[in-house]
């Protein structure tokens, strides 16, 4: 018997009606024109992405052996990212991509966590803790980014964290 189990987790939670999403893909980096949610003009920043890990599994057990197949996938929501006409610029466009790269990173720790684990018969516990930890330093380090550079604003920090990413997505290489 295959059980198929299928989340779906984003940095916010977003409307159901926001079915459009942009899978991370090292030669495509994200545009103005990607970002089509509606601004917010009492935000303290003038940019934001809406990004996430789409996480599907299924395991099958016969004869006492777990298969787990499973699809980790970063996305990037449009309608649920904006960004101010007039106040944003290039610089601060590589800052929300840097967001989007954090998840992907995080995807591909994930990849790396599921994929070294021997499952038994409850996967569904295991696999989730694994995930919730996952996203739980996903989130730590979104929080983190925007702190240290103050939402781009600290160009010491910012070129920091942009060399930290990149090196992060290339140590994590192997589970793209």
């Amino acid at each position: 018997m295959k059980l198929l189990f299928t989340f779906i987790f984003s940095l916010i939670f977003f409307p159901q009606n926001i079915s459009e999403k942009i899978i991370w893909n090292e030669n495509q980096k994200l545009s103005w024109e990607d970002f089509r949610g509606k601004p917010n003009a009492s935000a303290s920043f003038v940019a934001t992405t809406n990004s996430g890990i789409s996480f599907h599994y299924s395991y099958s057990t016969k004869n006492g052996v777990t298969d787990v197949e499973y699809s980790v996938e970063s996305f990037f929501t449009p309608e649920g990212s904006w960004y101010i006409p007039n106040r944003v610029n290039p610089h601060i466009l590589k800052h929300e991509q840097a967001h989007f790269d954090i998840s992907e990173l995080h995807a591909r720790m994930l990849r790396k966590n599921i994929a070294g684990k021997k499952f038994t018969k409850n996967v569904k516990p295991v696999i989730e803790a694994i995930y919730q930890k996952v996203e739980q330093n996903r989130r730590a380090m979104q929080t983190k980014f925007d702190a240290e550079t103050d939402h781009s604003r600290n160009e010491a920090k910012e070129a920091f964290w942009q060399t930290y990413i990149a090196q992060q997505l290339a140590d994590y290489e192997s589970w793209k």
